[in-house]
């Protein structure tokens, strides 16, 4: 594996998008939104996919194989995978889904620190993510709807992931709003501070 360039979810998805065919960065933005790779890559940021591409020529990689020039659009250089780029593709692909990265989302750091504000105040607050998940997937699930007929499963296969997680986090939180609203998870800062308070149990 290519050590000087350190694999990404866009690095790899840009590398996957010049196998296809060499593209400029205009037009790899645009093939990302028209292959729905948005609801996965972060591309928000036009300056995160030219600073991904820099790295990517950088390392050998990528590299220029023209530069358009046309009078209606600025100077745009269009970029192919290299070799060694197609070697490390694979390698990035296998690593990414044989391995489960640590990572380390901000959801559950926040349900760490929950124990901060009181059960009544936290009930409405999951309440409204549950609303923001429950729309996520009715989104999700429209947009499968609306695919062409016949299209291969695998062409939408990281939806369906997508629709698993969201799916259970949704049951998740239904259930703890439940207990939240009934009484059965709760807590208080005595209760808390007794927990902190008690002696670390006997190693004997």
């Amino acid at each position: 594996m290519n050590a000087s360039v350190k694999s990404s979810p866009l690095g790899l998805t840009v590398l996957v998008l010049l196998h296809h065919r060499p593209l400029h960065p205009y037009g790899i933005q645009q093939l990302l939104k028209q292959w729905g790779k948005e609801q996965v890559v972060n591309v928000g940021q036009r300056a995160g996919l030219y600073r991904t591409i820099d790295r990517l020529q950088a390392g050998g990689l990528i590299t220029v194989r023209h530069t358009e020039r046309d009078q209606q659009y600025p100077e745009r250089t269009v970029y192919e995978v290299t070799d060694e780029g197609r070697a490390v593709t694979r390698e990035w692909l296998e690593q990414m889904l044989s391995v489960p990265k640590a990572e380390f989302p901000v959801f559950p750091v926040a349900l760490s620190n929950m124990l901060m504000l009181g059960p009544d105040e936290v009930a409405p607050i999951l309440e409204r993510r549950l609303e923001r998940i429950a729309a996520q997937r009715t989104g999700l699930e429209r947009q499968n709807a609306e695919v062409p007929p016949g299209l291969p499963r695998i062409t939408l296969i990281e939806n369906e992931y997508l629709l698993a997680v969201l799916g259970a986090e949704e049951r998740w939180l239904r259930g703890v709003i439940g207990d939240l609203r009934d009484g059965s998870l709760t807590w208080s800062p005595e209760m808390l501070a007794a927990f902190a308070d008690a002696p670390p149990p006997s190693s004997e």
